[in-house]
């Protein structure tokens, strides 16, 4: 694997690619803005953010959207409709329409009322996040992903994994008024929990964030002994050998990473 394959595996998602949905004649530019702009005109919900998304939609796809719109809601009971929302949900996430796609995920959790439900939620809405440079949408991505992982954390307190992902959202958008929210997180499910890789990748991921190679590296061997089983640990080692310049290193662990 070399290294632009381990950036894009190391990246939560690719970022929305225009051409997807065909010839535009606006500009990268106008077409932000535009978007932006149509966004603020009220409060960011559920209802504008799928009314935006459709109209990126050709002809052909927005039957297929309103086909698996029509079986949720003509579903016979909650099984039914949990399988046609996560149609739905699906959908949005291969159009890379992260924040549509978390929406339906979150109505999956409500009716599931699982832990896993709610972090598959959480997990949609943090990819939406990362992958989205518009303010208005990466507020809506981030108030949902921390009500879905603390929903997950709550019905699944002994899941240490469901609060080291709150803690990575806090990482990527930090409260204003707590901007080292992540941190202090992390530390603490470090203390209760010292053998608990995911909390070391979580760390070594912040540290990656912030160049700082040498920590990620002892914070993410470590979760390696620990876990040689998480398949994020060794991509995240080939990032921060990579960055160390440790290229002997970086190829050893990009030839494990999937």
């Amino acid at each position: 694997m070399n290294k632009a394959q381990i950036s894009a595996v190391f990246a939560a998602l690719v970022l929305f690619c225009g051409l997807y949905f065909g010839f535009d004649t606006k500009n990268k530019n106008q077409k932000t803005a535009a978007h932006s702009q149509a966004l603020q005109v009220e409060s960011t919900g559920p209802e504008v953010l799928l009314a935006d998304a459709k109209t990126h939609l050709s002809p052909t796809q927005g039957a297929e959207v309103a086909a698996l719109e029509q079986q949720a809601a003509a579903a016979p009971d909650s099984v039914a409709k949990v399988e046609a929302l996560k149609k739905l949900s699906a959908y949005w996430y291969r159009a890379q329409q992260l924040a549509v796609s978390g929406v339906f995920a979150e109505q999956v959790a409500e009716l599931e009322r699982s832990d896993a439900a709610w972090s598959v939620a959480g997990g949609t809405f943090f990819n939406g996040l990362v992958g989205s440079q518009d303010p208005t949408i990466r507020s809506f991505c981030t108030e949902h992903a921390v009500k879905a992982f603390e929903s997950a954390a709550s019905l699944n307190p002994s899941k240490v994994e469901h609060r080291v992902n709150l803690a990575l959202v806090y990482s990527e958008s930090p409260p204003s008024d707590n901007p080292m929210q992540a941190v202090l997180m992390l530390r603490e499910l470090e203390a209760k929990h010292p053998e608990e890789a995911s909390v070391y990748n979580a760390l070594g991921r912040l540290a990656i964030k912030t160049g700082q190679w040498q920590r990620a590296i002892d914070r993410l061997e470590k979760a390696w002994t620990l876990n040689k089983n998480n398949p994020n640990t060794p991509c995240l080692l080939a990032k921060a050998y990579e960055g160390a310049g440790q290229m002997d290193k970086m190829e050893q662990f990009a030839k494990i990473c999937k």
